[in-house]
Parts: structure tokens; sequence; C-alpha cells
């Protein structure tokens, strides 16, 4: 048996995981529509859980932060937002009390900002894009990718950001935003690298 194949058995008979062994392939649901369990409320949004999402309406700005942490990760999100809607993914959040893109990077749900080249399917203040997508009106996709210092961001199929380099924060919390309008989440998953 090779030393490798030793080691892995080894720590498995001790109760480690084989997939923090390799890096996980499986998707894993943080978020599901029907429990808030994992997140913590931040800020002053009125997120309330209703027909398989979470909801929030109110004008006063907020988020849902995860409870893990997360480096390399890649996330699958289900949303649906107003027109009006200012909203995003916050990845790789280093301050989990005060979320912002001075301690993550933001991947943005923001159809009519006043700068669209940072507006819907950017990463503010890393990668513009052009032309923005509008996912106002209807449920969406985004998925986006985060290894090491390279980011790809996709919105419905359609690649936004693809593979910017940005090495300004390493690890943290996900957190999902509202800021205006009426934004709805209802899926959220990982997968780490």
């Amino acid at each position: 048996m090779q030393r490798r194949s030793v080691i892995a058995l080894g720590l498995l008979s001790v109760g480690f995981p084989m997939a923090a062994l390799a890096g996980s392939k499986d998707w894993r649901t943080l978020f599901d529509g029907r429990s808030l369990d994992g997140w913590t409320q931040l800020g002053d949004a009125n997120w309330t859980l209703k027909d398989g999402a979470a909801k929030a309406d109110n004008g006063k700005t907020g988020f849902l932060v995860s409870d893990e942490t997360f480096g390399d990760v890649e996330i699958r999100a289900e949303f649906w937002v107003t027109d009006d809607a200012n909203s995003g993914i916050f990845i790789r959040c280093t301050n989990p009390l005060k979320i912002g893109t001075a301690s993550g990077y933001e991947v943005n749900i923001y159809d009519q900002r006043p700068d669209p080249s940072y507006g819907t399917g950017a990463i503010v203040g890393v990668a513009k894009v052009s032309p923005m997508p509008k996912a106002g009106g209807r449920w969406n996709v985004m998925e986006i990718i985060a290894k090491g210092d390279r980011f790809t961001v996709s919105i419905n199929g359609k690649r936004t950001v693809d593979g910017v380099r940005n090495a300004d924060f390493a690890h943290g919390r996900i957190a999902l935003q509202y800021g205006l309008g009426v934004v709805k989440f209802r899926k959220v998953q990982v997968r780490t690298f």
C-alpha cells in the first residue's frame, strides 16, 4: 500500500472526513429558503421567510451573514429582485460585523446603479461589467468562483467577470445584502476546492 493511502486510511479511522483531504466536490446547501439556521442578521432590513425564500423590502440596509467562513469556494445563489433593487452577495467578508467593500468583495445586484460599470454582475471596485445584465422582475442564478486570487462571476449562465485577479481578501464570510426595493433569496449553495 502506498504511503499516501496509509495516511488517508489512518485519518479516516480517527474520523477525519475524506472530503477534507481532497477538497469537496459536492454542492452543499447553506440556505434553503425555509430556515435562517447558519445565518446571522445584521442591520435593519426586515428579512422574513415566506414561500420558500428570504425576503426584505423595507428600505433599511441589512445583511444575512453566514456563520461559516470560506476561502476557495464556488457559490450558486438563486435570487429575485425588483428593477429598483440594490442588493448583492458579499464574499470573503473579513469583518462579519461590518460588511462592506473595505472588508470583502461585493458581487453586485443593482440594475439601476448610477455607474452601471459596477452594476449587476460586477465586483464593486475590482471588476467592471459591460454590458450589464438586467436581473429585475425574475428569478436569476448567480454563480461565483473564488479560487486563490482569481474570480469568475456568471448570471443565468452568462459570464460577467472572467478570471479577474485580486488578492485583498483570502477568506471570510458570505453576506446576502438588502439595500433597496424588494429582494428575495431562495437557495444558496457552496462547494469548496
